[in-house]
Protein backbone atom coordinates (compact mmCIF):
# COMPACT_ATOMS: atom_id res chain seq x y z
CA UNK A 1 0.00 0.00 0.00
CA UNK A 2 0.65 3.75 -0.88
CA UNK A 3 1.61 5.68 1.97
CA UNK A 4 2.16 9.43 1.04
CA UNK A 5 1.93 12.84 2.78
CA UNK A 6 0.37 16.31 2.28
CA UNK A 7 2.55 19.18 0.97
CA UNK A 8 2.94 22.19 3.50
CA UNK A 9 0.44 24.27 1.91
CA UNK A 10 -1.61 26.56 4.50
CA UNK A 11 -0.57 28.91 7.07
CA UNK A 12 3.19 31.61 7.33
CA UNK A 13 5.25 28.87 7.76
CA UNK A 14 4.69 26.84 4.25
CA UNK A 15 8.19 28.59 2.73
CA UNK A 16 10.23 27.58 0.29
CA UNK A 17 12.48 26.32 2.75
CA UNK A 18 9.81 24.01 4.03
CA UNK A 19 8.38 22.75 1.09
CA UNK A 20 12.20 21.50 -0.32
CA UNK A 21 12.96 20.24 2.77
CA UNK A 22 9.70 18.10 3.16
CA UNK A 23 9.76 16.80 -0.21
CA UNK A 24 13.13 15.98 -0.49
CA UNK A 25 13.20 14.07 3.04
CA UNK A 26 9.69 12.58 1.87
CA UNK A 27 11.32 11.64 -1.38
CA UNK A 28 14.26 10.02 0.51
CA UNK A 29 12.53 8.31 2.99
CA UNK A 30 10.57 6.23 0.60
CA UNK A 31 6.97 8.46 1.08
CA UNK A 32 5.02 7.03 -2.41
CA UNK A 33 3.43 10.69 -3.19
CA UNK A 34 2.94 14.00 -1.96
CA UNK A 35 -0.72 16.02 -2.22
CA UNK A 36 -1.55 19.45 -2.30
CA UNK A 37 -5.47 20.85 -2.05
CA UNK A 38 -7.41 23.91 -3.55
CA UNK A 39 -8.49 27.16 -1.18
CA UNK A 40 -8.43 30.85 -2.70
CA UNK A 41 -8.58 33.25 0.16
CA UNK A 42 -9.99 33.63 3.59
CA UNK A 43 -13.28 36.11 3.87
CA UNK A 44 -14.19 37.59 6.73
CA UNK A 45 -17.75 37.42 6.13
CA UNK A 46 -18.61 34.16 6.01
CA UNK A 47 -22.07 32.89 3.64
CA UNK A 48 -20.39 29.32 3.35
CA UNK A 49 -19.74 26.54 6.56
CA UNK A 50 -16.81 25.00 5.94
CA UNK A 51 -16.60 22.27 4.14
CA UNK A 52 -20.63 22.81 3.43
CA UNK A 53 -21.11 22.35 7.58
CA UNK A 54 -23.58 25.32 8.02
CA UNK A 55 -21.95 28.01 10.50
CA UNK A 56 -18.98 26.04 10.85
CA UNK A 57 -15.82 28.11 10.69
CA UNK A 58 -13.19 28.11 8.36
CA UNK A 59 -10.28 26.91 10.10
CA UNK A 60 -7.27 29.38 10.45
CA UNK A 61 -4.66 27.88 8.96
CA UNK A 62 -6.17 29.02 5.27
CA UNK A 63 -5.95 32.65 5.97
CA UNK A 64 -2.36 32.09 3.70
CA UNK A 65 -2.45 29.32 0.49
CA UNK A 66 0.07 28.30 -0.96
CA UNK A 67 -1.81 27.87 -4.47
CA UNK A 68 -1.65 24.31 -5.91
CA UNK A 69 -0.63 24.07 -9.89
CA UNK A 70 2.45 26.13 -8.95
CA UNK A 71 3.28 24.86 -5.84
CA UNK A 72 3.34 20.89 -7.74
CA UNK A 73 5.55 22.61 -10.59
CA UNK A 74 8.29 24.18 -8.12
CA UNK A 75 8.39 20.14 -6.16
CA UNK A 76 8.45 18.48 -9.49
CA UNK A 77 11.82 19.92 -10.20
CA UNK A 78 13.20 19.46 -6.49
CA UNK A 79 11.93 15.59 -6.78
CA UNK A 80 12.33 12.78 -9.11
CA UNK A 81 10.63 9.82 -8.40
CA UNK A 82 7.59 10.65 -5.68
CA UNK A 83 4.08 10.69 -7.26
CA UNK A 84 2.56 14.54 -7.08
CA UNK A 85 -1.09 15.38 -7.48
CA UNK A 86 -3.90 17.13 -6.23
CA UNK A 87 -6.29 16.16 -3.30
CA UNK A 88 -8.11 18.43 -4.62
CA UNK A 89 -8.99 20.90 -7.38
CA UNK A 90 -12.35 22.43 -7.64
CA UNK A 91 -14.14 21.61 -10.72
CA UNK A 92 -15.83 24.88 -10.78
CA UNK A 93 -12.81 27.11 -10.70
CA UNK A 94 -11.40 26.07 -13.90
CA UNK A 95 -11.88 25.91 -17.58
CA UNK A 96 -10.94 22.44 -19.84
CA UNK A 97 -8.40 23.93 -22.29
CA UNK A 98 -6.66 25.57 -19.59
CA UNK A 99 -6.48 23.11 -17.50
CA UNK A 100 -5.95 20.33 -19.36
CA UNK A 101 -2.81 22.25 -20.40
CA UNK A 102 -1.54 23.05 -16.99
CA UNK A 103 -1.77 19.38 -16.31
CA UNK A 104 -0.10 17.78 -19.28
CA UNK A 105 2.79 20.14 -18.66
CA UNK A 106 2.89 18.56 -15.24
CA UNK A 107 3.32 15.48 -16.28
CA UNK A 108 5.37 15.96 -19.38
CA UNK A 109 7.81 17.82 -17.08
CA UNK A 110 8.11 15.77 -13.93
CA UNK A 111 8.32 12.45 -16.22
CA UNK A 112 4.42 11.08 -15.96
CA UNK A 113 4.43 11.50 -12.14
CA UNK A 114 1.06 13.19 -11.62
CA UNK A 115 -2.82 12.57 -10.24
CA UNK A 116 -5.43 14.59 -9.98
CA UNK A 117 -8.18 15.04 -7.77
CA UNK A 118 -11.42 17.22 -7.97
CA UNK A 119 -14.47 17.76 -6.14
CA UNK A 120 -17.53 20.36 -6.32
CA UNK A 121 -16.55 22.42 -3.61
CA UNK A 122 -18.18 24.22 -1.05
CA UNK A 123 -17.45 28.86 -1.16
CA UNK A 124 -19.82 30.25 -2.50
CA UNK A 125 -17.88 33.22 -2.00
CA UNK A 126 -15.10 31.25 -4.11
CA UNK A 127 -17.60 29.82 -7.29
CA UNK A 128 -18.35 33.92 -6.99
CA UNK A 129 -14.87 34.70 -7.90
CA UNK A 130 -15.24 32.94 -10.71
CA UNK A 131 -18.54 34.52 -11.75
CA UNK A 132 -19.73 30.14 -10.89
CA UNK A 133 -23.19 29.72 -9.65
CA UNK A 134 -22.22 27.07 -6.79
CA UNK A 135 -25.66 25.42 -8.12
CA UNK A 136 -24.49 24.20 -11.01
CA UNK A 137 -20.81 22.58 -9.64
CA UNK A 138 -21.88 19.00 -10.04
CA UNK A 139 -23.17 19.75 -13.48
CA UNK A 140 -19.92 21.66 -14.49
CA UNK A 141 -17.70 18.93 -12.57
CA UNK A 142 -19.13 16.27 -14.58
CA UNK A 143 -18.49 18.19 -18.12
CA UNK A 144 -15.12 19.45 -17.07
CA UNK A 145 -13.82 15.72 -16.36
CA UNK A 146 -15.26 14.90 -20.02
CA UNK A 147 -14.15 18.28 -21.67
CA UNK A 148 -10.77 16.92 -19.93
CA UNK A 149 -10.45 13.71 -21.62
CA UNK A 150 -11.82 15.54 -24.79
CA UNK A 151 -8.48 17.75 -25.03
CA UNK A 152 -6.03 14.82 -23.88
CA UNK A 153 -7.64 12.38 -27.22
CA UNK A 154 -6.42 12.85 -30.82
CA UNK A 155 -6.48 16.24 -32.42
CA UNK A 156 -8.35 17.75 -33.30
CA UNK A 157 -10.12 18.55 -30.27
CA UNK A 158 -13.94 19.45 -30.20
CA UNK A 159 -16.35 19.57 -27.53
CA UNK A 160 -19.49 21.20 -27.03
CA UNK A 161 -21.83 21.12 -23.96
CA UNK A 162 -23.52 23.05 -21.60
CA UNK A 163 -20.62 25.32 -20.19
CA UNK A 164 -18.03 24.85 -22.40
CA UNK A 165 -17.09 24.77 -26.11
CA UNK A 166 -13.98 24.02 -27.86
CA UNK A 167 -13.72 24.20 -31.31
CA UNK A 168 -11.70 22.03 -33.69
CA UNK A 169 -8.53 22.74 -32.24
CA UNK A 170 -4.94 21.16 -31.48
CA UNK A 171 -4.27 21.14 -27.89
CA UNK A 172 -0.82 19.88 -27.22
CA UNK A 173 1.12 18.58 -25.77
CA UNK A 174 -1.19 15.72 -24.22
CA UNK A 175 0.17 14.17 -20.91
CA UNK A 176 3.08 11.58 -20.98
CA UNK A 177 0.60 9.06 -18.99
CA UNK A 178 -2.02 7.84 -21.83
CA UNK A 179 -4.69 8.55 -22.40
CA UNK A 180 -4.44 10.71 -19.30
CA UNK A 181 -3.00 10.92 -15.71
CA UNK A 182 -4.87 8.67 -12.93
CA UNK A 183 -8.28 10.74 -12.38
CA UNK A 184 -9.22 10.61 -8.10
CA UNK A 185 -12.48 12.07 -6.92
CA UNK A 186 -13.03 13.81 -3.30
CA UNK A 187 -16.50 13.14 -3.61
CA UNK A 188 -19.46 11.81 -0.75
CA UNK A 189 -22.68 12.80 -2.18
CA UNK A 190 -24.92 10.58 -3.92
CA UNK A 191 -24.46 12.45 -6.97
CA UNK A 192 -20.81 12.80 -6.28
CA UNK A 193 -20.77 8.60 -5.75
CA UNK A 194 -22.32 7.95 -8.84
CA UNK A 195 -19.62 10.68 -10.83
CA UNK A 196 -17.24 8.76 -9.45
CA UNK A 197 -18.05 5.44 -10.21
CA UNK A 198 -18.59 6.75 -14.10
CA UNK A 199 -15.87 8.98 -14.20
CA UNK A 200 -12.96 8.67 -11.80
CA UNK A 201 -10.07 5.87 -11.23
CA UNK A 202 -9.47 6.59 -8.03
CA UNK A 203 -12.31 7.63 -4.68
CA UNK A 204 -10.50 10.15 -1.88
CA UNK A 205 -12.37 9.82 1.41
CA UNK A 206 -11.62 12.18 4.47
CA UNK A 207 -13.86 11.75 7.09
CA UNK A 208 -15.18 8.65 8.13
CA UNK A 209 -14.67 5.03 9.30
CA UNK A 210 -12.37 2.90 7.86
CA UNK A 211 -15.24 0.09 7.74
CA UNK A 212 -17.60 3.63 6.16
CA UNK A 213 -15.32 3.88 3.78
CA UNK A 214 -14.57 0.13 2.19
CA UNK A 215 -18.95 0.43 2.43
CA UNK A 216 -19.15 2.78 -0.04
CA UNK A 217 -16.26 1.46 -1.98
CA UNK A 218 -18.88 -1.95 -2.52
CA UNK A 219 -21.64 0.67 -3.40
CA UNK A 220 -19.41 2.13 -5.76
CA UNK A 221 -18.08 -1.00 -7.34
CA UNK A 222 -22.03 -1.91 -7.98
CA UNK A 223 -22.30 1.30 -9.93
CA UNK A 224 -18.84 1.03 -12.09
CA UNK A 225 -19.35 0.24 -15.33
CA UNK A 226 -18.31 -2.83 -16.52
CA UNK A 227 -15.74 -1.67 -18.95
CA UNK A 228 -13.89 -0.04 -16.37
CA UNK A 229 -10.83 -1.51 -14.21
CA UNK A 230 -12.00 -1.33 -10.76
CA UNK A 231 -11.60 1.81 -8.99
CA UNK A 232 -9.00 2.14 -6.17
CA UNK A 233 -9.59 4.18 -2.69
CA UNK A 234 -7.00 6.73 -1.67
CA UNK A 235 -7.77 7.52 2.75
CA UNK A 236 -6.83 10.49 3.56
CA UNK A 237 -5.87 11.14 7.21
CA UNK A 238 -4.51 13.63 9.74
CA UNK A 239 -2.30 14.46 12.39
CA UNK A 240 -4.68 17.06 13.44
CA UNK A 241 -8.17 17.75 11.53
CA UNK A 242 -9.01 21.21 10.70
CA UNK A 243 -12.00 20.80 12.08
CA UNK A 244 -12.88 17.99 15.09
CA UNK A 245 -16.09 16.83 14.01
CA UNK A 246 -17.08 13.15 14.29
CA UNK A 247 -14.72 10.34 13.44
CA UNK A 248 -11.87 13.10 12.92
CA UNK A 249 -9.74 13.63 16.00
CA UNK A 250 -5.87 14.58 16.51
CA UNK A 251 -4.29 11.57 16.21
CA UNK A 252 -0.53 10.48 17.49
CA UNK A 253 1.57 8.54 15.43
CA UNK A 254 0.96 5.47 17.14
CA UNK A 255 -3.18 5.97 16.54
CA UNK A 256 -1.62 6.71 12.48
CA UNK A 257 0.13 3.48 12.65
CA UNK A 258 -2.88 1.87 13.74
CA UNK A 259 -5.27 3.27 10.94
CA UNK A 260 -2.59 2.65 8.05
CA UNK A 261 -1.83 -1.02 9.27
CA UNK A 262 -5.51 -1.85 9.41
CA UNK A 263 -6.21 0.18 5.51
CA UNK A 264 -3.16 -2.11 4.33
CA UNK A 265 -4.98 -5.23 5.90
CA UNK A 266 -8.30 -4.44 4.17
CA UNK A 267 -6.73 -3.83 0.94
CA UNK A 268 -7.01 -0.53 0.58
CA UNK A 269 -4.54 0.97 -2.16
CA UNK A 270 -3.14 4.33 -0.32
CA UNK A 271 -3.42 6.46 2.28
CA UNK A 272 -2.22 10.06 2.67
CA UNK A 273 -1.69 12.22 6.00
CA UNK A 274 -1.87 15.96 5.98
CA UNK A 275 -0.17 17.93 9.29
CA UNK A 276 -0.93 21.00 7.45
CA UNK A 277 -3.49 21.38 10.84
CA UNK A 278 -1.62 20.51 13.11
CA UNK A 279 -0.65 23.32 16.12
CA UNK A 280 3.09 21.76 16.85
CA UNK A 281 4.25 23.27 13.78
CA UNK A 282 6.05 26.70 14.29
CA UNK A 283 8.79 27.17 11.91
CA UNK A 284 9.82 25.83 8.57
CA UNK A 285 12.17 23.46 10.15
CA UNK A 286 9.20 22.04 11.93
CA UNK A 287 7.48 21.32 8.76
CA UNK A 288 11.19 20.04 7.14
CA UNK A 289 10.84 17.38 10.93
CA UNK A 290 7.52 15.97 9.64
CA UNK A 291 8.26 13.17 6.96
CA UNK A 292 11.08 11.81 9.72
CA UNK A 293 8.12 12.02 12.32
CA UNK A 294 5.83 9.81 10.22
CA UNK A 295 8.42 7.58 9.17
CA UNK A 296 6.64 4.70 10.85
CA UNK A 297 3.71 4.83 9.00
CA UNK A 298 5.98 3.17 5.94
CA UNK A 299 6.58 -0.10 8.19
CA UNK A 300 2.82 -0.05 9.53
CA UNK A 301 1.96 -0.16 5.70
CA UNK A 302 4.23 -3.34 5.64
CA UNK A 303 3.14 -5.26 8.68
Amino acid sequence: MRVGLALPQLGPYADASAVRGFAERAEELGFGHLFVQQHLFYPHEVVSGYSARPGLAVPDAYRSVLQPLELLAVVAGWTSEILLGTSILVAGYHRPVDLAQRISTLDVLSGGRTIFGFSVGWSDEEHEQYDVDPRTRGRRADELIDALKACWAADPVRFDGEFFSIPASDVDPKPLQRPHPPLMAGMRSEAGLRRTAEKFDWWNPASGTLEQHLDTMGALAAMRPADLVPLKMCWNLFTDPPVIVANLKPLSVDELCEQVAAAAAAGVDAVSVDANFDPSITGSQDWVQVPDRLAPLLDAARS
